[in-house]
């Protein structure tokens, strides 16, 4: 048995539906990333990686074109944000990084790309079928996560915000998709979103304290 059959076998049926390795372990992968991000660590990044790549497999196995090219941008996004942590951007001896709350003008980025990006590859899915068989919801996720990942990169509480929504959609879709093991870890992810955001939130507020006369930034 090859490595990709092996991954897209059955682990386990749970609630009438088969999980799959892939399914199971992609995903296992991205909660150790999520609560890495957490603890603002580098490691995030290559946990992320690591788990686009297993997740490929999955999405490939339930036939979603679309959950592939997502899984694709996340390895290629996760290279880009490893690159921009390890350059440097006040990152403490511990490994992690200083967050702050976006600007007004990089939240309109954030949400004009997200909206923009949604439309244009909400079309596309719905031009090519064979891309995905549920173009808009698909798009949605697809392009929130690449906002959430931005986001992310460049230490910004709006990160946490993101991934909130895109679970949203995202748990109904996974349970409707088959992937159940992938819908219960979208439930998961909503706790550690919600515990991570308030992390942040708190660090950033902490960091944006004025020092103590005389203490060393």
């Amino acid at each position: 048995m090859n490595l990709a059959h092996w991954l897209n076998s059955v682990a386990f049926e749970a609630f009438d539906q088969q999980v799959i390795w892939s399914d199971m372990a992609g995903n296992l992968i991205g909660l150790a990333a999520l609560a890495l991000g957490w603890r603002r660590s580098i490691w995030t990044w290559p946990a992320q990686l690591l788990s686009g790549l297993v997740l490929v497999a999955a999405y490939a196995s339930a036939q979603l074109s679309g959950g592939v090219g997502k899984q694709l941008l996340v390895i290629g996004v996760a290279g880009w944000g490893w690159r921009q942590w390890q350059r440097g951007r006040r990152q403490a001896q511990d490994g992690s990084i200083a967050v702050r709350f976006a600007s007004w003008r990089e939240r309109g980025w954030l949400i004009g790309g997200t909206l923009l990006g949604t439309l244009a590859v909400g079309a596309l899915f719905t031009a090519v079928p064979t891309l995905s068989w549920n173009p808009w919801p698909d798009a949605y996720i697809f392009v929130g996560t690449l906002a959430a990942m931005v986001a992310q990169a460049r230490g910004l509480v709006e990160f946490w915000f993101a991934w909130l929504l895109v679970d949203v959609v995202g748990v109904p879709l996974a349970f409707s998709s088959g992937l159940a093991f992938s819908g219960l870890v979208y439930v998961v992810y909503l706790g550690l979103v919600l515990w991570g955001l308030r992390s942040w939130w708190a660090r950033s507020r902490a960091a944006a304290r004025p020092l103590p006369e005389g203490a060393v930034a």
